[in-house]
């Protein structure tokens, strides 16, 4: 939303109640975050991938962010 990068998750405890597990690992809580992101980057281009249970998150450069280049004669 606007200039912030909101990422969040809701755990639901119903999902829970009927599994038996040996070990959870890494413990699922509900969080919410927010990032301030700087105007060189463009959000509405974002995308997100989970990977091997990991978020990787990329953000491009806005094109006016990005280097012009000039023609030398």
């Amino acid at each position: 939303e606007g200039d912030v990068l909101g990422i969040f998750y809701n755990k639901e405890t119903q999902e829970d109640a009927d599994r038996t597990y040996i070990h959870r690992g890494i413990a699922k809580r509900s969080f919410n975050l927010g990032y301030k992101i700087a105007s060189k980057f463009d959000l509405s281009k974002a995308d997100a991938l989970m990977e091997n249970g990991l978020l990787g998150i990329i953000i491009p450069f806005a094109d006016e962010a990005k280097p012009k280049t000039l023609k030398i004669k």
